[in-house]
């Protein structure tokens, strides 16, 4: 499929398409979507990518809009992956972050191993004098 048929809209995904990607892309069991549509309104910034009027990938930025910025939920449904679309979304979502980010904000990102090639060429890196560690709620 050529790159040009896909169309990137900037626009946050609404509840339904977001939750419709995630499941496309196995991560259903991860997510609470009882509380994503109010998560999706504190979004700094969302682009969609559609392909025939239909919603098949998607990426947001969130954060406080000064010091910190995350690069989150970047999903391309599965049967349209390998046709550069995270690629599209990601080329959008940085040229918000060099519009909009202050000199030495920290713009982060989660990634799975199979993304991180594509994060690599914008720039992102592990530190090796940093680690990334989380948790997920409840909190015991």
């Amino acid at each position: 499929m050529s790159n040009n048929i896909y169309k990137s809209i900037e626009r946050t995904a609404t509840l339904e398409e977001y939750e419709s990607l995630c499941i496309s892309v196995g991560w259903k069991e991860f997510m609470n979507f009882d509380v994503v549509e109010k998560s999706l309104a504190k979004s700094l910034y969302g682009v969609i990518v559609e392909f025939e009027n239909e919603v098949i990938g998607m990426g947001r930025i969130i954060g406080d809009g000064f010091i910190y910025y995350y690069i989150q939920d970047i999903v391309v449904s599965p049967k349209h992956q390998k046709q550069g679309i995270g690629k599209k979304i990601m080329d959008k979502l940085m040229d918000y972050i060099r519009h909009n980010a202050p000199e030495k904000a920290f713009v982060g990102i989660f990634s799975s191993r199979e993304a991180i090639r594509l994060y690599e060429q914008y720039g992102f890196k592990q530190y090796p004098e940093l680690t990334g560690i989380f948790r997920v709620t409840p909190i015991d």
